[in-house]
């Protein structure tokens, strides 16, 4: 690095925000959670754990450039043309070398733009109307400098493309159509259309920053990539990647690999995660469309034979060498996350719309989700967190999903929730949370946890398979509607380990469980359950079908698989018959 980079605050940024003040919030950064939390009407608490305020300068947002001041370099198939001595031409490749603004147009068949400038040197490159093909390159490599401007000129369609190998042409490894070891800021109104056929989209080994423009990505591996940074401000994205839609990775410094998104559109089909940061993530606004994987559908939910008692530890009475094995599949396997960040996450507001192999969302420290609307389909949780999770408002639909909000501790402000799960519905994990299940990760929670649920206010329809509800510790209910359905016989609708408080919420369940947590069908928390004894004897839910079966989309109750889920009346026919 050739300068002192932004840091993280050191410490999370608190400013709690009256009605009146949240539409001045949005302005500043995007107007979805200001409608997600006026919608509420309650305050919204925002947090921020990025300095956003140094996140973009003044030219970043920019996006413009004074043409009269800029050096024309005409691209002329297999060569170029230009007046300036800062520009030398080699053939197909163009050398940049000093500080300024220098206006691409044409057509380069195959070649590169190279900048080399001075170490405190500023580059912009305006692409107006351009076509670079490299076959064996990266088609821009900012290779010196302070930062390099990749500006669209208003009104332009550009192209950038490699032609599916990197050749080395120096000790960097290049390996993205944009290749930057400098500080990189895409900006602008025009259009880019980058053709990643190896490698990545783009690449910064320093900051990546994005405040406008349109652009449509293919890309063999990574879509967007910062090293110490991802921070964007504005612009359309459409991206489809063989490994993450855009991602923020930094191995060598914890405090750096965080990005900041602000607003934008967001269009991406990952094969990898579809946002992904190893540092903290920070999303104020937006709109999200976010497909991992093959989609939701595409992985098998576990049948409810796999799932019984605890035993040794592991749900349905795991072996070690199944542990082993599945720990090797996790190591092996790859993540496809919709939303995913390894350290403190935080949600201000949007709009998202995910159908993930994975989780929807995923944070591996803190999770606060302060506002947002939220469509999530997932093959495995549509929220999980590996610590605190806290939402203060939003309103969620989640129609397909093995868990549907889970965190080591889970509270509630407010909202309005909409959950149909395989298994349990909201569930505070304490110990080992297998929830992972064919060979995907198995979410691990520390035995000595402090688990809980805490729920004071909101709005939730929750149709489960599992429990409806599920804390491996205390749960309290200091206010909200809750219509909780359970269909199976050996969950029940609300289920805690710990003490079950009511304090003004209004809580209806299928069956009665209000009145008993986690007794009615043997209440083993988040650990699977056991066998009990329902109200009805045959565990037959409301209207005649088997509390055993999974719920589908809306809450109805699909055909019970031949391997699924017994009732009692079944088990004891079919233990008759061996």
């Amino acid at each position: 690095m050739k300068h002192t980079k932004r840091r993280l605050t050191a410490v999370l940024l608190c400013v709690l925000l009256t009605l009146g003040g949240c539409g001045t919030q949005a302005a500043a950064g995007g107007s979805s959670g200001a409608e997600d939390a006026s919608s509420q009407g309650t305050a919204v608490t925002v947090l921020s754990a990025i300095d956003t305020a140094g996140a973009f300068s003044d030219r970043d947002l920019a996006g413009t450039y004074d043409e009269s001041e800029a050096v024309a370099i005409q691209l002329n198939g297999n060569s170029a043309s230009c007046d300036s001595a800062s520009v030398v031409i080699d053939g197909s490749t163009v050398t940049i070398a000093a500080e300024g603004i220098y206006l691409l147009s044409g057509t380069l068949t195959d070649g590169r733009i190279v900048v080399d400038a001075g170490d405190t040197d500023k580059v912009q490159l305006v692409l107006a109307g351009a076509d670079i093909t490299s076959s064996t390159s990266a088609a821009i490599y900012a290779l010196e400098a302070d930062k390099v401007f990749v500006t669209l000129a208003e009104g332009t369609e550009n192209t950038l493309t490699n032609g599916g190998e990197y050749i080395a042409i120096d000790d960097n490894n290049i390996d993205a159509v944009i290749f930057a070891k400098t500080n990189l800021t895409l900006n602008g109104s025009g259009s880019l259309t980058i053709h990643a056929q190896a490698g990545h989209g783009v690449v910064s080994k320093d900051e990546l920053t994005i405040t406008g423009g349109s652009y449509t990505i293919t890309a063999a591996d990574h879509g967007l990539s910062g090293k110490d940074s991802v921070a964007i401000a504005g612009g359309a994205f459409s991206i489809t990647s063989g490994k993450d839609g855009i991602q923020a990775e930094n191995s060598d410094d914890t405090s750096l690999g965080w990005l900041y998104i602000r607003d934008g559109s967001f269009t991406i089909a990952a094969q990898g995660d579809a946002v992904s940061a190893q540092g903290t993530l920070q999303i104020d606004g937006g709109t999200f469309d976010l497909t991992t994987g093959e989609g939701s559908e595409s992985v098998a939910m576990p049948s409810g034979g796999d799932f019984g008692p605890m035993g040794g530890g592991q749900r349905g009475g795991r072996t070690d060498q199944e542990t082993a094995t599945d720990a090797q599949a996790e190591e092996d396997s790859v993540s496809q996350k919709g939303i995913k960040g390894e350290s403190t996450c935080t949600i201000n507001g949007g709009t998202f719309t995910m159908d993930t192999a994975d989780d929807c969302l995923h944070a591996g420290g803190i999770l606060t989700i302060a506002a947002g609307t939220f469509a999530l389909r997932s093959g495995d949780d549509a929220i999980h967190c590996d610590d605190a999770l806290t939402i203060q408002s939003g309103t969620f639909t989640i129609p397909y999903c093995y868990e549907g909000i889970e965190g080591l501790s889970v509270t509630i402000e407010d909202g309005v929730y909409d959950i149909t799960s395989h298994d349990d519905g909201l569930n505070a994990a304490g110990g080992a949370d297998s929830s992972g299940f064919g060979g995907r990760r198995q979410d691990q929670f520390s035995a000595s946890s402090d688990s809980f649920i805490t729920i004071n206010g909101g709005t939730f329809t929750i149709v489960s398979g599992g429990d409806s509800i599920d804390s491996n510790g205390d749960l309290t209910i200091n206010g909200g509607t809750l219509d909780l359905t359970c269909n199976s016989s050996g969950n029940t609708a609300l289920d805690c380990d710990g003490t079950y408080a009511n304090n003004g919420g209004d809580v209806t369940t299928n069956d009665g469980s209000e009145a008993n947590p986690g007794q009615m069908g043997g209440g083993m928390g988040g650990r699977g359950g056991q066998p009990g004894g329902a109200d009805d004897p045959a565990g037959h839910a409301p209207g005649g079908s088997s509390a055993g079966d999974p719920p589908q989309e809306g809450g109805a109750r699909p055909e019970r698989p031949q391997n699924g889920p017994q009732t009692p009346d079944e088990a004891q026919g079919a233990q008759a018959a061996s």
